[in-house]
């Protein structure tokens, strides 16, 4: 779709026609570049909004056990092994528990493990687990942590993830089938003894044992039912809650595990997951309390909610970047040319601070700012051009590439349905328009917008990523060449893998800064991703709910929550 003529003349303003200021940013409202409404117009919002509404809940106001998440899209996978967004995360930490965990800060804390002691250099980390179960009463052990990492790193697996766990001796090499499971650096010492031996320095280790792919699954009910033991009837977990039911696009129901380590101060008993992907339809039900928590809102209402809903509107910076990824296996974006010229043309300030408005940054590089112990230096080259002097330089680009008016570059621009996704994703396409180069947005679900973008599907695509640990390397590692599920775009380039390498070897914290640094930079210049904003949480929270706190990973599990519905009424 060609963006509206209202649309092309306020980008075309905002690139040099009155609405600058001297660093190149731009300063008018979201409403001027799509106009209220217009996204829902356009993408069939009105659709999507009755989505899924058949089957609404409205929780008694003296209910204080029963909450209701609104969680953004539809999860593919419930499997720990499987998953791969932030919206399955959310569903999933509340069911399994790693060897850490995290807090109701979001801070690793004990999870499945009392702790561990470190040895061999740094390299060796020996787990005492804690004696607790599975639902089903039977014992969690150090042997079910064996068989599940081998699980993820199996070759059949064909797990998005497993490459985070490449940092374990033999990973690797086991996933793309070199050696045997057996050959992999987990072992049990006995039942509640594992043992976890890497190939690398690890200081990231007590946030990387918390993520969700280096959960215990039950082998003893994997083995039992193969692909149904996520069914209802026969999934046992070791977390707070058990999933009761799955009604695709309409709910999924967790109840509290009596048997829970902690069940003692699990205040919630049940918590209904609600898929949430139209933001205007989910403010709705919010303020109907149909929904307690709802992830993500609606840009075009962020001024509204800062007014007249205070109490309810929580906002907060968290480790995250939303970028683009150029798909360097089809023509023309494996011309570096033409990956230039479509990131040059985009005004990072105009989408941050104009289309989205809820305190995102506008992003430069692809490691998020403030990461602990990373200098941040690393940047695209041409940050301090004027955006008048960009556009400029991307329509020389895409001449040097064989593309005119009498010949533009047309493309696919894919982008997953939600409504800023949409909203940002008309910016862009005017934006281009103005270098000439035309792009045909094509919205879909999250599920399967990320499925295109493993197979490689695609030629340009809207991404987003939100922090594993706190290190520089989970942001980076994802575009390893070789087996590698995250690398959407298909790099590589023996140097950064390189570089990669050494920081894994460096002892000295500032050299293997320095190393990560220097393959950021080299990401950067090969124009692998076009970075557009570092986000912010945008959580609507009622006042009922007692216990969420902002955080830099966004997660907060529903059992450190409490509800007083008496508090929403105040």
């Amino acid at each position: 779709m060609a963006p509206s003529r209202r649309v092309r003349a306020l980008v075309r303003r905002s690139m040099g026609m009155g609405l600058m200021d001297g660093n190149g940013s731009s300063r008018f409202s979201r409403r001027a570049v799509i106009g209220a409404g217009g996204a829902a117009v356009v993408f069939g919002g009105a659709y999507s909004a009755l989505r899924g509404a058949s089957q609404r809940r409205i929780v008694s106001s003296s209910d204080n056990k029963t909450f209701n998440r609104g969680n953004g899209a539809e999860p593919d996978t419930l499997d720990p092994h499987y998953a791969s967004t932030l919206t399955e995360d959310n569903i999933i930490g509340d069911m399994f528990l790693g060897l850490t965990t995290e807090d109701a800060l979001g801070t690793p804390v004990p999870g499945a493990a009392t702790g561990y002691t470190v040895s061999n250099g740094g390299l060796v980390y020996t787990f005492t687990l804690r004696d607790h179960t599975w639902s089903d009463g039977v014992p969690v052990t150090a042997q079910d942590f064996v068989y599940s990492y081998r699980r993820v790193l199996g070759p059949k697996t064909i797990a998005q993830y497993a490459v985070l766990l490449y940092p374990i001796k033999n990973a690797r090499a086991v996933n793309i089938g070199k050696l045997p499971p057996e050959a992999l650096g987990v072992r049990a010492i006995d039942d509640r003894t594992l043992e976890v031996e890497f190939a690398v320095q690890a200081p990231y280790a007590r946030q990387f044992f918390m993520y969700f792919p280096l959960f215990a699954v039950p082998r003893h009910v994997v083995e039992r039912h193969g692909d149904e033991w996520l069914r209802p009837q026969n999934i046992v977990t070791n977390g707070a809650y058990i999933l009761k039911e799955w009604v695709p696009n309409d709910h999924i129901l967790l109840v509290k595990n009596p048997r829970f380590y902690d069940a003692d101060n699990v205040s919630i008993e049940r918590v209904f997951y609600y898929p949430t992907s139209d933001y205007s339809a989910a403010l709705k039900r919010f303020r109907a309390g149909e929904i307690d928590i709802q992830n993500g809102v609606p840009s075009e209402e962020i001024d509204w909610l800062k007014y007249n809903m205070p109490r309810a509107l929580r906002s907060s910076p968290f480790m995250s970047i939303r970028y683009l990824t150029f798909n360097t296996r089809v023509k023309p974006f494996d011309d570096l040319r033409v990956r230039t010229a479509l990131s040059l043309a985009i005004d990072r300030e105009v989408v941050a601070g104009r289309v989205m408005r809820g305190g995102e940054r506008p992003a430069y590089a692809f490691v998020p700012p403030h990461m602990p112990g990373y200098p941040g230096r690393a940047e695209l080259r041409f940050r301090s051009m004027p955006m008048a002097a960009r556009v400029q330089k991307a329509r020389a680009l895409l001449h040097e590439a064989g593309f005119g008016p009498k010949n533009p570059l047309t493309f696919d621009y894919n982008v997953y349905d939600t409504s800023d996704a949409r909203l940002v994703s008309v910016a862009l396409q005017a934006m281009w328009h103005s270098i000439g180069a035309e792009a045909n947005i094509i919205p879909t679900d999250k599920k399967n917008h990320y499925n295109l973008l493993f197979k490689h599907a695609y030629s340009v695509a809207w991404a987003g990523y939100v922090a594993d640990y706190l290190d520089a390397k989970d942001f980076l590692y994802q575009w390893l060449a070789g087996r590698n599920y995250m690398n959407y775009g298909g790099y590589n380039n023996p140097r950064f893998d390189a570089l990669l390498a050494q920081s894994d070897t460096a002892q000295d914290p500032k050299v293997r800064a320095a190393l990560l640094e220097q393959a950021e930079q080299l990401l950067l210049d090969d124009m692998i991703v076009a970075p557009l904003f570092n986000d912010v949480s945008r959580n609507l929270v009622s006042p009922a709910v007692e216990g969420w706190f902002g955080n830099d990973i966004d997660i907060n599990r529903t059992r450190y929550l409490k509800l007083d519905r008496r508090r929403a009424e105040v």
